[in-house]
C-alpha cells in the first residue's frame, strides 16, 4: 500500500472518516454516535508517558466545561485496552498542577492495528512509526472536520486554546461572524466583508453604535454593548 495514501490526513471541511472501535467506555460507531454534538477527537503517543498523563489529567478536569459546550471528548492511542485501563486507574492516584483524583470518563480508543490512526493521518513516520503524534480534530454536529491541530511528541497541548476554538466556531456559526486574532468570549467580532462596492460604501457611511469599521473590508460588531 502507498504509505502517503495510507497516512493521508483528512482536511478541514471533509466528513470525519467513520470507524467502529473498542474503547474504555465500550464500543463506539464514529461519528454516527455523536451526531448533534461537537467532538474533540485527539490522539496521544502512548500510555504511561509523562506528557500524555498531564494532558489526560487536564482533559478529565475540564470534561464538564466541554460538556457545557455540547462537546464530547474521544481519545486514541495505539496501546491495548488493558494498558488504557491500567493507565487511567493510575492517573486517578496522581496529583499535578492542582488536579487530583482525575477520573477519565470519556472513551479512549484501542487502536493496536493503527487502523483509526491511519485514517486520520495520526501516524507520521518521520516523527514515529509506532506512535501517534498529538493530533486534535474538532468535528461539528454534522460530522464535518472544522479544525485540525498537530503537536510534536515532546509538546503538551494548550487546552485553554482548544476550548477557545470550540467557543469561537460556535460563535461564528450562530452569529454569522468571524473572530479576530487573540479573540476571547465577549470580545468584538468581525462582520462579513462587503460583497459589492455599493455595500462597502454604505457600510462606511452608516452610523451604527454597535458596529465600527477600520476600512471597507474590516468591520467589527461590538459584543459588550
Amino acid at each position: 500500500m502507498d504509505d502517503n495514501k495510507e497516512n493521508r490526513m483528512p482536511l478541514i471541511g471533509d466528513n470525519a472518516p467513520s470507524f467502529e472501535a473498542v474503547t474504555t467506555q465500550g464500543k463506539i460507531n464514529f461519528p454516527e454516535d455523536y451526531k448533534g454534538k461537537w467532538v474533540i477527537l485527539f490522539s496521544h503517543p502512548a500510555d504511561f508517558t509523562p506528557v500524555c498523563t498531564t494532558e489526560f489529567m487536564t482533559f478529565a478536569s475540564m470534561m464538564d466545561e466541554f460538556k457545557a459546550l455540547n462537546t464530547e471528548l474521544v481519545g486514541l492511542s495505539v496501546d491495548s485496552l488493558y494498558a488504557h485501563i491500567a493507565w487511567l486507574r493510575k492517573i486517578q492516584e496522581l496529583e499535578w498542577n492542582g488536579i487530583k483524583n482525575a477520573e477519565v470518563r470519556f472513551p479512549l480508543i484501542e487502536d493496536i492495528k493503527m487502523d483509526v490512526a491511519r485514517k486520520y493521518g495520526m501516524i507520521q513516520p518521520n516523527a514515529s512509526g509506532t506512535q501517534a503524534v498529538r493530533a486534535v480534530f474538532v468535528i461539528d454536529p454534522e460530522g464535518k472536520i472544522r479544525t485540525i491541530l498537530y503537536y510534536p511528541l515532546s509538546t503538551g497541548r494548550n487546552f485553554a486554546e482548544i476550548k477557545r476554538i470550540i467557543i469561537a466556531l460556535q460563535k461564528a456559526d450562530s452569529d454569522n461572524c468571524a473572530t479576530p486574532a487573540n479573540w476571547q468570549p465577549g470580545d468584538d467580532v468581525i462582520v462579513p466583508t462587503a460583497g459589492s462596492c455599493g455595500t462597502a460604501k454604505e457600510r462606511m457611511q452608516t452610523k451604527d453604535e454597535n458596529t465600527y469599521c477600520l476600512d471597507w473590508f474590516m468591520c467589527f460588531r461590538k459584543e459588550n454593548k
